[in-house]
């Protein structure tokens, strides 16, 4: 018995005739309409004409203005459909400009438009930069691929170019041409699954979709540009057309120092920053500020506060504001939210000016499923993986990138360099890479498939983060990338040639977990989890690592980071303040995130701005804002503190074994002939007088920090500006100190 399905309209056999051309284009079905539109010649010898056709479904009468010539050459409608057709003298020069001629369309009897054919172009893209997106190696594919303003052979348009190689049909649509998929087909350029077409006479700020006719469905879909450069405010989710050459740079001298600069070997501080709700303006309707408002209030705070760089939280375009940037649908189109691509790099531009580096969060490890986003693209699972044991995230309900494909890779290599390169970013701080490296993250047994070994490792995976790494070094080397990697992976912020994975810094993330654990012990018990606290330095100069308190560490219910202090309100300000000196003392770069510099109470919410009323209702929290001030300033201004973050010979115990009293101290240490800064934690809100230190070398001893100073909101307890080193020899010190260390308090000294 025959399974064969037949539709009951027609018969069992079909002599079915072929479509014309004209029909084709009518249902928007014709896989090569420069076969048939724009200009062609045609007869042989004498006989030569150049024959013109365009599909104009809508029109009523269609003529052709030739360069030249002061009448209209008639066409004719050779369809029913729309097709119409003109023959014009034969040129003496060919190949044909298109700038020889113009249709002028008229419907009802009344003249509509005139307009430059898009079918006379030759193709913009070359066979050399089709083979380079193929093999995955076009390191600037945004300066080929979306939409891009042009001036070709002197008429003005706009070149669009998409990968699509499942489609039957694709078709720029927009206002301008009514959304009509049949108007404005693309030019299939064959196996690299490219389609491109230029349209004269079209500017910047036009609105634009993709609409894409999948080869094995009769529906077609409208896609927005997976390279565009702008897009709609949401809930709208049309491309915009934009050009990126509109700014003029200032930060000239900023980028001069940064490429003169060992930035391993500097301090880098990060703000870590929402823009959405760093400040709103109340009186507007809680609104958040844009990216020229932001201009004006952020850098000064910033400034003040002491701070090396910012971290922004994804700005790439995203759909929902509530995942806080991290489900991005434009790779390379800054939100609209705030402004324009124009206003951003202002932004950046002034930062920059001012001294204060960008990071910018950078999510190649998912994406969300929204229709006009990068799933389903051409109606087949371009970008992602098919099975969804490889393809779906569980945690996160979105699209996991195939990476063994090529043009992913260079998709998403293409993104990252396109923020170096055109919004002159100083790093990218890439989200999930735990996520990424792991075939098992997040799945339960049998709900994952193992690479070919039979291991867990996302072997493309990694192969993209090391060429990513390699070709962003290479072309930037005084950029950073910053793995968010949460797992024991080794050699995370290693060179490739050494088996790393080529970040320059990593997250610590143990450092996080065991430090924010041990502080929220009541003080009591702190000393039976001494190791926690120790711990971290065991591993410390492993990688190259950044200490993290993000935003990560303020939401989901854990509650802000002074409301995860134990004790009374005094004590939950001592301990904030411990934790931010114990921080900033640390081997590692800094992050924090916004709020947790002035202690804010509540959890962070993203749709609101940050508690700043509390600074003028409790003194304290002005406290801890300015004490994380002045850690930036000692961090900034001590070698000993920033210069060996990632070396072992930057840091050396003095005491890292007085868990009775919960007190550790060391050094830290630049160079041979800088003087070392002695670092005293005290973590009990018991006061350690007559506390003996040992030191490596005589004379007096500064005190340079104290938390509990009373300016920081301490009760004023110290040592009177610092301390005499006697040669009394303890622990493995020739000379020592015998201080005061006040009650859960951070002191740091230095030999004058």
């Amino acid at each position: 018995m025959s399974t064969t399905k037949t539709s009951p309209k027609e018969p069992l056999i079909s002599a079915k005739k072929p479509l014309s051309d004209a029909e084709l284009l009518s249902r928007a079905e014709h896989p090569d309409p420069f076969r048939v539109l724009g200009p062609h010649i045609a007869g042989e010898g004498d006989a030569k004409r150049l024959v013109v056709r365009a599909f104009l479904p809508k029109a009523s009468g269609a003529s052709v203005l030739l360069e030249g010539q002061p009448a209209a050459i008639q066409a004719a409608r050779i369809s029913a459909e729309g097709l119409f057709e003109a023959v014009l003298p034969l040129p003496p020069v060919l190949p044909i400009s298109p700038s020889i001629y113009r249709w002028r369309v008229s419907e009802n009897g009344s003249i509509v438009s005139d307009f430059f054919d898009s079918y006379a172009f030759p193709s913009l893209l070359s066979d050399y930069d089709l083979h380079l997106m193929g093999e995955g190696t076009h390191y600037l594919k945004y300066e080929k691929m979306g939409a891009h303003p042009a001036t070709v052979l002197g008429i003005a348009g706009v070149q669009f170019a998409v990968w699509a190689p499942n489609a039957m049909r694709v078709s720029v649509v927009g206002d301008f041409n009514q959304w009509d998929g049949r108007a404005n087909p693309m030019r299939n350029r064959g196996p690299s699954g490219v389609w491109e077409l230029f349209v004269p006479e079209l500017t910047e700020g036009a609105i634009y979709k993709y609409e894409i006719r999948p080869m094995h469905s009769d529906l077609p879909i409208l896609k927005s540009d997976p390279y565009g450069f702008y897009a709609e405010l949401r809930p709208k989710t049309g491309s915009i057309v934009a050009r990126l050459d509109h700014h003029r740079w200032g930060d000239a001298d900023w980028l001069n120092r940064r490429a003169n600069r060992d930035w391993l070997s500097a301090p880098i501080s990060v703000y870590e920053i929402n823009l959405g709700s760093w400040r709103r303006v109340v009186e507007e309707g809680s609104r958040w500020l844009t990216y020229a408002e932001l201009a004006d209030r952020l850098i000064p705070y910033v400034k003040e506060m002491g701070y090396t760089h910012v971290e922004l939280m994804p700005v790439m375009e995203h759909p929902f504001y509530g995942s806080w940037g991290y489900q991005v649908t434009g790779f390379y189109a800054p939100t609209s939210r705030y402004g324009t691509p124009q206003d951003l790099k202002q932004l950046i531009d002034v930062l920059h000016q001012n001294g204060i580096g960008v990071i910018l969060d950078w999510v190649p490890s998912h994406f969300p499923w929204d229709q006009h986003g990068l799933g389903f693209f051409d109606g087949s699972h371009l970008y992602e993986h098919a099975d969804p044991r490889q393809g779906h995230h569980p945690e996160w309900a979105s699209a996991i990138f195939n990476y063994g494909r090529n043009e992913v890779r260079a998709f998403l290599a293409s993104s990252a360099r396109f923020w170096l390169d055109q919004y002159h970013v100083d790093g990218l701080r890439v989200d999930a890479v735990a996520s990424m490296l792991y075939l098992d993250y997040g799945r339960k047994q049998g709900e994952w498939i193992p690479n070919r070994h039979g291991g867990r490792e996302n072997l493309g995976a990694v192969e993209f983060l090391r060429f990513l790494n390699e070709t962003l070094y290479r072309d930037f080397p005084d950029v950073q990338t910053i793995a968010e990697e949460s797992t024991a992976w080794p050699q995370v912020s290693r060179p490739t040639y050494l088996g790393g994975l080529g970040f320059g810094m990593k997250w610590n993330m143990g450092w996080m977990h065991d430090t924010l654990r041990y502080l929220q012990q009541d003080p009591v018990h702190r000393k039976y989890r001494h190791d926690e606290l120790t711990f971290s330095l065991w591993y410390a100069f492993h990688e190259n690592f950044v200490l993290p308190l993000s935003h990560d560490e303020v939401v989901h219910g854990k509650g802000s980071l002074i409301g995860r202090m134990p004790g009374d309100a005094w004590q939950q300000f001592a301990n904030l303040r411990a934790l931010f000196g114990a921080m900033w003392a640390h081997p590692g770069k800094k992050l924090l995130f916004m709020g947790g510099e002035f202690g804010q109470r509540r959890e962070w919410a993203h749709e609101s701005s940050l508690e700043w009323h509390v600074l003028g209702a409790d003194q304290r929290h002005e406290g801890v804002q300015r004490w994380v001030a002045d850690l930036n300033r000692l961090y900034r201004n001590e070698k000993s503190l920033h210069e060996k973050d990632f070396s072992v010979e930057g840091f050396r115990w003095i005491q890292r074994g007085d868990w009775e009293q919960s007190v550790v101290s060391f050094l830290r240490q630049a160079g041979a002939n800088d003087p070392p800064i002695a670092v005293v934690c005290n973590f009990t809100p018991v006061p350690r007088y007559n506390y003996r230190l040992g030191v490596p070398r005589g004379g007096r001893w500064r005190e340079l920090l104290n938390s509990d100073a009373p300016v920081y909101g301490g009760s004023g307890i110290g040592n009177f500006g610092g301390a005499e080193a006697t040669p009394m020899p303890y622990e493995s010190f020739g000379h020592s100190l015998s201080i005061t260390v006040p009650p859960l308090a951070v002191l740091f000294f230095k030999p004058e």
